[in-house]
């Protein structure tokens, strides 16, 4: 009886794992009592309509760049042939490996009053006082956020485009439709779906964004739920703040789930060969430039200027680098996302073994709700780490759990396990979703049942894929801000915590070597996922 049973609470308790600090922020409603009141009442008045109305404005500004410069780019290299573009196949997921808060230190050094362009600008032409507009604004983080957030909707709508767009569009010309119109009427219309999905996926980011936000001094709900628990001292708030932002991105991931839908419900059996009988539309003379130069604009934006942005003030503060402190950054970064890619890529296999072996409605609903925490920002996963804590030390004075949150690798793993279990999970699922369902059971007929299955039959099968999300998830570590701020140990800066640091004050030439080392790690998973699209 208790090995029948065992499976199913050990699912339980990793379920409960991952969702716990979402239901610590729901439930800290039930503690709504005249002081909570006065507090949302306060912030109603003062801080919430700030927040709101600056986070849907960004939210708005971001879709429409991400959807024009994503659709554009994905159009331009599916739909057409014109020289390069072949490498603008891959090329434009490089900003991928650019953290956003990155690309927001590289331009304010190059582009800010006493930045390198103005002081150049005022001492060739004779000009005085400011050139160019604010970058640490709100355009200048829709900028930030457009240009390094473009190919989730890139790499969606070249999916939708490359399985049927181009066969249709070649019926289309042979009806006699002009180039406009198979644009407008074919290659849209099919695209719209991956459209509103990679823009819910980018839409998700900003929102649970840090860096840029705090950096620019924008009033989003992240920068403020950090104000209110840190600076404020008040949890009530930042529960309040942490719930509301909660709902928006569920609406959010309710979208981008509905349009994975119809992706899915729009692509037929045949499109991929079809696809493959009808070749892009040649581009010459000034299209075949325009061509280019939509792909090219975005790259140089997202990711080669940044890069040059950042080199010069490493190359100009050579001597001040703090070369023996990076080391000690590097290896907490390394160490904290190894240990925590070990730990989700186990939980990931451990959960997907688990759909595989019972595949009934209450294991998937459960692995579904485990795989929804990388749609959680990392400052809602704080809060919703923090609040147990509390509630815990209230009760039992003596009890040493805040230490263990706070001051050891526990809090700060728990929460990118929280975070990037689904990452893995995701991964995974679609290596088992290569594995025949006939294997396991020629493996029950020879004798071998439960984990033997997964030892013998699953694990050589999915070698490949447990090593790609263990590398996804070591990368998102490496680079997650929010959490690793608040949760760290003491004595155990990041490479993204320093380099947040170092530029907050104003230090850039001392914050480009982590950023740029955390660029070359992003680089990775870039570079497996061009092999994978290349490979298709």
């Amino acid at each position: 009886m208790l090995r029948r049973f065992l499976p199913s609470a050990l699912l339980f308790a990793l379920v409960s794992l991952l969702t716990l600090p979402v239901l610590a922020v729901a439930f800290s409603w039930l503690q709504f009592n005249d002081e909570a009141r006065s507090i949302l009442v306060q912030m109603l008045q003062t801080v919430l309509p700030a927040y709101t109305g600056t986070s849907v404005l960004l939210c708005l500004c971001v879709a429409f760049g991400v959807a024009g410069v994503g659709m554009a780019t994905a159009s331009a290299v599916t739909l057409f042939e014109f020289p390069g573009r072949r490498v603008f196949e891959w090329a434009l997921l490089l900003p991928l490996a650019m953290p956003a808060y990155v690309v927001a230190y590289a331009y304010t050094d190059f582009l800010q009053y006493a930045g390198p362009l103005q002081t150049w600008l005022r001492a060739a032409f004779g000009l005085q006082g400011r050139l160019l507009p604010e970058v640490r604004s709100l355009g200048g983080a829709v900028l930030v956020f457009t240009v390094a957030l473009y190919p989730y909707v890139y790499l969606l709508a070249r999916t939708a485009l490359s399985e049927r767009a181009v066969h249709l569009m070649e019926a289309a010309r042979l009806l006699g439709a002009p180039l406009s119109r198979r644009i407008r009427g074919v290659a849209l219309p099919l695209a719209r779906p991956a459209v509103a999905a990679g823009v819910a996926l980018a839409l998700m980011e900003t929102l649970a964004d840090f860096g840029v936000s705090s950096y620019f001094g924008i009033q989003t709900f992240t920068a403020g739920i950090y104000k209110a628990w840190l600076s404020m001292d008040n949890r009530i708030a930042a529960a309040q703040l942490a719930t509301v932002l909660l709902v928006l991105v569920a609406m959010l991931l309710r979208i981008e789930h509905s349009a994975q839908k119809r992706m899915r419900f729009a692509a037929g059996r045949g499109a991929r060969a079809g696809a493959q009988d009808a070749a892009p539309v040649r581009l010459r003379g000034s299209r075949a430039v325009l061509a280019w130069l939509v792909c090219a604009l975005p790259i140089a934006l997202g990711f080669l200027l940044p890069v040059l942005f950042m080199l010069r003030p490493l190359v100009l503060g050579w001597d001040s680098l703090l070369w023996d402190k990076f080391l000690g950054w590097t290896l907490n970064s390394v160490w904290l996302a190894g240990l925590s890619a070990l730990l989700a890529t186990a939980l990931a296999v451990g959960l997907a073994f688990a759909v595989r072996r019972q595949p009934h409605v209450l294991t998937r609903s459960a692995v579904h709700l485990a795989g929804l925490g990388y749609a959680v920002p990392g400052a809602v996963i704080v809060v919703g780490l923090l609040l147990p804590v509390g509630w815990l030390q209230a009760a039992a004075p003596q009890t040493a759990a805040g230490y263990w949150v706070t001051a050891t690798v526990l809090g700060v793993v728990w929460a990118y396990l929280v975070r990037f279990t689904a990452v893995a999970l995701q991964t995974m699922q679609s290596g088992y979703s290569r594995i025949p369902a006939s294997f396991d059971d020629s493996a029950r007929m020879l004798g071998t049942t439960g984990t033997g299955i997964l030892a013998r039959v699953h694990w050589p099968l999915l070698k490949r894929s447990v090593a790609a999300a263990g590398l996804l998830v070591f990368v998102d570590v490496m680079k997650e801000l929010p959490a690793t701020l608040v949760l760290r140990p003491f004595n155990s800066d990041t490479l993204a915590v320093v380099t947040y640091q170092l530029a907050r004050d104003e230090r850039l030439g001392e914050a480009a070597l982590p950023a740029l080392a955390l660029v070359l790690v992003g680089l990775l998973p870039v570079a497996l996922l061009s092999r994978t699209l290349r490979s298709r």
